[in-house]
């Protein structure tokens, strides 16, 4: 083969696509088909990365959305010189390959996050932009861009039907992400066939009303045109861009191109073999010609785009020393040398002060001890900043250019707010937190879902934890959430029985690296309960030994999370005054619990103790596991009601009163 055309490095992606897909008997063809003229110009004249180093940091994010045509990226990531040889493309979607059926991060070198559940890649995308512009206002100095990057994002027409593509979209628009370009895949054609019968949006228009640059009717295979659309996006500073790209779904394939058969499924070996004929592409399966392999090698061009930026950086150091360890320690997602203990510190006074508050009151103290120690933290609400009380006084808005921005008002877009936290924390630099009522997780439980699955270091924030919110009733009263939460595998969920517990709670979120935390706040006051030293540290094991008879020795255990601890402690002293010993176990983390050794869980609940008492205003099924079934749990396995909280609590029998008989009920 002589110097490669476009269209030849174009059909390496094709071919390669279309061949995995063959071996593995499943998978999405089409997409790569279509969109493989849109990726080989963004990867060869504009994406600026380096595949000896995936983790530069500087390097643009990719984001494929539309995750089915996973076999997209593969072929890029192949092609351009990233650690997937070609035995890992010919194990498409088997086991232990690292090309599994949608892109997984942190399992394939170069994928910029998991993206599948549609729509959420886009959502990420927006959040490693916005990390990005806050970080740029923060670290950059005349002459010095050392953050200086854009963020790709594929979409198809299944990423825009789903909602959350408008909520962040909206806010994308909003913040002036002009370092975002997206390319929407307009082929028309999802699995059910022509989107004419559900899809007749203008998107172009909507994408205009959210504040984009929409760039219309770019022909999808035309490399001139995709070239002047990118060039004009680049040019615009101040808005994000949209790149609408008419295309051919499985195009190039003689019977099945434009069709939905080859959306989701094998083209078969005869259209494989006639696509091969009529494109012109002799070769076998898998085989790329040198040619065209070297004209998609980016290995020597991308280490030099790091050489690069490592010299800036370095002059960037000699002039602006503290700015550049600050920046290096960020990037590594160190934290404050001092801050573990600043924290326990902090955590110490406040079992000197027990104070008596709300825990979403005790939330907000953590946050104005914490936040002046850490400038990594960005935080945000869905119009709820007021309510969840994740203000604190140094919280500036990212809609500003203010250099300390770290404050993001979401609106309501639950579910948005959590997939843009989880792309801020892929990009690095940040530890994000978001919040809304805990009722409302309903509607980011995707994002919370592929949070942990990721997974992200993430924080989410969820107040108004129970009935004990009150009169707003049960559309706002959260029943099986604390249980739909922990059984998310690798979330840890925090309910903090006080403002001590609220305290530790976060200092565990913020040091978290391997997932996502949840930190579940009360709208009530709690009271403070009394702890040795001893007991405050044991609080970050998840749960902890709270009280014990004089002697030691107890007939029964009570365990308890969040409000419902103080309820458990004045039913020990109840007890006691029958001459009942109870052990009182307070659980503000079953996740982290769960993790402790045998050892531990065995001191804190020991085998031999059957009598058990498990009280949580929640659904009671999830506690067996501690109590078993000779055990008692008291719950609420109902929705709520519109009544002041003790009204409720006494109406749905989450008292000390039940409490009380459901121990002395124990055999």
């Amino acid at each position: 083969m002589t110097t490669p055309t476009r269209r030849d490095l174009a059909n390496a992606i094709r071919f390669l696509a279309m061949d995995a897909v063959e071996a593995a008997k499943s998978g999405h063809p089409g997409m790569p088909m279509g969109m493989a003229d849109i990726a080989e110009v963004l990867w060869n004249d504009f994406l600026s990365h380096n595949p000896g180093n995936p983790h530069w940091f500087n390097r643009d994010r990719f984001v494929l959305s539309n995750g089915h045509g996973s076999m997209l990226i593969y072929a890029l990531l192949h092609l351009s010189g990233y650690d997937l040889p070609i035995e890992q493309l010919k194990r498409f979607r088997q086991l232990h390959s690292k090309t599994a059926g949608h892109p997984e991060y942190g399992h394939t070198p170069g994928v910029e996050t998991t993206t599948g559940p549609l729509g959420q890649g886009f959502a990420n995308a927006v959040g490693m932009a916005l990390a990005e512009k806050i970080l740029a206002q923060r670290f950059n100095r005349p002459g010095f861009d050392v953050v200086d990057h854009n963020t790709w994002v594929f979409m198809g027409d299944g990423c825009l039907m789903e909602g959350i593509s408008h909520e962040v979209a909206s806010l994308a628009g909003t913040w002036g992400l002009g370092k975002l370009i997206a390319f929407w895949d307009d082929n028309r054609i999802s699995i059910d066939g022509d989107t004419a019968g559900w899809f007749t949006d203008d998107t172009a228009a909507r994408f205009e009303a959210y504040g984009w640059q929409v760039i219309r009717k770019v022909d999808g295979h035309d490399p001139q045109e995709l070239l002047q659309a990118i060039r004009t996006a680049k040019a615009e500073t101040g808005k994000p861009t949209l790149i609408c790209c008419r295309t051919v779904i499985g195009y190039g394939a003689p019977t099945k191109c434009g069709k939905e058969s080859c959306h989701g499924a094998p083209l078969g070996k005869d259209e494989i073999a006639a696509t091969r004929e009529a494109m012109g592409w002799p070769h076998e399966a898998f085989t790329i010609p040198a040619a065209v392999a070297t004209g998609w090698d980016a290995r020597t061009a991308g280490a030099e785009r790091e050489r690069r930026w490592n010299a800036l950086f370095d002059n960037y150091a000699g002039a602006h020393p503290e700015a550049a360890a600050e920046l290096r320690r960020r990037i590594a997602g160190e934290l404050p040398a001092n801050f573990a203990e600043a924290a326990q510190a902090y955590a110490a006074k406040l079992q000197q002060d027990g104070p008596v508050v709300a825990s979403r009151k005790a939330s907000q103290m953590a946050l104005e001890a914490f936040g002046p120690l850490l400038p990594e933290l960005i935080g945000g609400s869905a119009d709820l900043a007021h309510s969840n009380l994740t203000l604190w006084k140094g919280s500036r808005s990212v809609t500003s250019d203010d250099a300390a921005a770290n404050y993001v008002h979401y609106g309501v877009r639950e579910f948005g707010m959590s997939a843009i936290s989880n792309g801020i924390a892929l990009h690095g630099g940040f530890i994000p937190y978001d919040a809304t009522f805990l009722v409302f997780s309903d509607y980011a439980r995707n994002a919370l879902r592929m949070s942990a699955l990721i997974p992200t270091r993430a924080i989410h924030v969820f107040t108004h934890d129970s009935i004990g919110l009150g009169e707003d009733g049960p559309t706002h009263q959260p029943v099986e959430h604390l249980a739909s939460l922990r059984y998310i595998p690798n979330n840890d969920v925090w309910r903090p029985c006080d403002a001590v517990e609220s305290a530790v709670s976060w200092q565990a979120a913020i040091e978290r690296r391997g997932g996502p935390s949840c930190l579940v706040f009360s709208r009530q006051n709690l009271a403070h309960q009394p702890r040795s030293d001893e007991q405050l540290a044991d609080i970050a094991r998840g749960g902890y030994v709270l009280s014990d008879p004089a002697d030691a020795s107890f007939d029964l255990i009570l365990l308890a999370t969040g409000s419902e601890v103080e309820l458990a402690m004045e039913a020990m002293r109840r007890l006691a005054g029958e001459g009942i010993k109870a052990r009182v176990v307070s659980m503000p983390s079953t996740d982290v619990f769960d993790r402790q050794p045998l050892e531990w869980r065995e001191g804190v609940l020991p085998s031999w103790c059957r009598k058990r008492v498990a009280v949580e205003a929640g659904v009671t099924d999830y506690w067996r596991k501690y109590v078993g079934l000779d055990g008692a749990v008291i719950g609420i396995d109902t929705f709520g009601a519109s009544a002041p909280a003790d009204q409720l609590y006494k109406h749905f029998g989450i008292t000390v009163e039940a409490v009380v008989d459901a121990a002395k009920s124990l055999r």
